[in-house]
């Protein structure tokens, strides 16, 4: 007993080193997609390169592996139980990829994302198409060393969304698109339509972020724990549980995009900060699936700021920081063009019932990839043609196209469909929560403690300790289900529509 004790402590102080480069790697991305001059990028991507080999050789040592064979059935403490699954599972994947192969891709994915955004600001796909050929391809070899049963992308699809295979998303997207392009058709006839031309013009950056950082506070973000900045694709980072980063977007034309892209940015980030405290400097304390994380932040984002008691609570607040033309808006007025419906170029600035299509768009994309069923060259006519197919708008340039997302450029394939499948769990979420509690009176009367408490409880604390479709069938007392996502939009929009 006592040797398993020290054996314990050993594999311990193993983990804490293998946090020490997992944080530093973490702190390089987050300065390079922030604050890193043009010219750092090289020697930067350098050190990640380096640091990152080092965390997969410290993951896949023949010491990791001795921890693991004798730990793992030699322990009663479940947290450290569940750690030595998530490490082993880490040593078999990984350590079948070789540390070179490992190191020049992490280097090919810091280059990538600096000459995605120079393709982007320039409009020039053709900078950023050799990087996305070589991250495919390293995608595909991946997938091979890892392998699957029935599709490729499916290999890639594990590391995001454990559980969920193509199968699924090929029976459950189907449907969905369906059920939603039905409700826009509706919307689409309505005579009774929402203004979104009152909600534009200037509103300075500084006034956005004031407003922005009251609501983060309100919701429960710890500032002591974190901070705001500014970057071209928001994101929320955590360096550990007490240093948990968001960043935002400012457009001074449309105060939209800051503002509730600040609060998706810190439903992620909540997550993040509530994980229980045991769990810390574990690899069990994070989020269980980019699902169940894009729950959290769709959850804020859309079932809480996006409601009427949200803008009942907060609009006299908004007004305090907006500029002279919202004073004389009706609140209905404002709540409904918030809300409009329109088919949109920029995924990140989509509304809540076409959102989901753009993911469809991107998945049936990216699978084709990874399959060899098209090429990148083909990717922008493609990408356009899908627009057109889904939304019924279609890109000028490849700015408003194929190159507005970083996702590609991180070689972060089988990513994406976590969007939707987490908008579906936050659906799911949102159908029980309102069973337990008065959900629309907590948003009117700003107990945003109770709701936060409520996801603490039953999502956030957990960390990795539950698998995302085990929280899901825990927590909402079912399986997957897009229904509730279809009846909720359903409920929504024919009251804002009159139909």
């Amino acid at each position: 007993m006592d040797n398993v004790k020290q054996i314990e402590k050993d594999f311990r102080e193993l983990l804490t080193e293998q946090n020490a480069y997992r944080e530093a790697i973490t702190l390089i991305h987050w300065d390079m997609r922030t604050k890193i001059p043009k010219k750092g990028v090289e020697q930067r991507s350098e050190v990640v390169g380096f640091l990152s080999e080092k965390l997969h050789q410290i993951e896949t040592s023949d010491k990791m592996k001795y921890f693991i064979d004798i730990l793992k059935d030699n322990t009663e403490d479940e947290i450290l139980k569940k750690t030595i699954e998530d490490c082993e599972e880490t040593y078999e994947r990984n350590r079948k990829i070789p540390h070179n192969e490992f190191r020049e891709y992490v280097m090919l994915q810091s280059k990538s994302e600096s000459v995605w955004q120079e393709a982007r600001e320039n409009n020039d796909f053709s900078l950023f198409s050799p990087y996305l050929e070589k991250l495919v391809e390293f995608n595909k070899r991946f997938a091979g060393y890892w392998g699957y049963e029935n599709n490729i992308y499916d290999a890639l699809l594990h590391n995001y969304e454990p559980g969920v295979t193509t199968e699924t998303l090929d029976r459950v997207f189907p449907d969905l698109r369906k059920s939603l392009t039905s409700l826009l058709e509706r919307i689409k006839q309505s005579t009774s339509k929402p203004d979104p031309g009152i909600l534009t013009g200037f509103f300075p950056k500084a006034d956005q972020e004031a407003f922005s950082l009251a609501v983060l506070q309100e919701m429960g973000y710890d500032f002591t724990s974190g901070r705001l900045d500014e970057t071209i694709h928001p994101f929320a980072i955590a360096l550990n549980q007490n240093d948990v980063r968001v960043t935002t977007r400012f457009d001074e034309e449309d105060f939209r995009m800051a503002v509730f892209g600040t609060i998706h940015e810190g439903g992620h980030a909540l997550y993040e900060q509530n994980i229980s405290p045991q769990l810390a400097g574990t690899p069990l304390s994070t989020g269980t699936s980019m699902g169940i994380h894009e729950s959290q932040s769709l959850f804020w984002e859309n079932f809480v700021a996006r409601k009427e008691a949200f803008w009942e609570r907060h609009y006299d607040t908004f007004l305090k920081y907006a500029p002279e033309q919202f004073h004389k808006m009706p609140l209905n007025q404002f709540y409904r063009a918030v809300n409009e419906v329109k088919p949109s170029l920029i995924r990140i600035e989509a509304d809540e019932l076409t959102y989901s299509l753009h993911i469809m768009i991107r998945y049936e994309l990216e699978k084709a990839l990874i399959n060899g069923e098209i090429t990148v060259d083909e990717l922008p006519g493609l990408w356009n043609e899908k627009m057109k197919e889904y939304l019924g708008v279609e890109p000028p340039t490849d700015r408003e196209g194929v190159l507005q997302d970083i996702h590609w450029s991180s070689g972060d394939f089988g990513y994406f469909p976590s969007y939707a499948l987490g908008y579906m769990y936050a659906a799911q979420f949102h159908n029980t929560l309102k069973k337990e509690i008065n959900f629309d009176d907590h948003l009117l009367n700003g107990r945003f403690n109770e709701v936060r408490e409520w996801l603490t409880r039953n999502i956030h604390q957990h960390g990795k300790m539950k698998k995302p479709l085990q929280i899901i069938e825990e927590v909402t007392g079912e399986k997957l289900n897009p229904d509730h996502l279809v009846t909720y939009l359903t409920s929504k929009y024919s009251k804002i529509y009159d139909f």
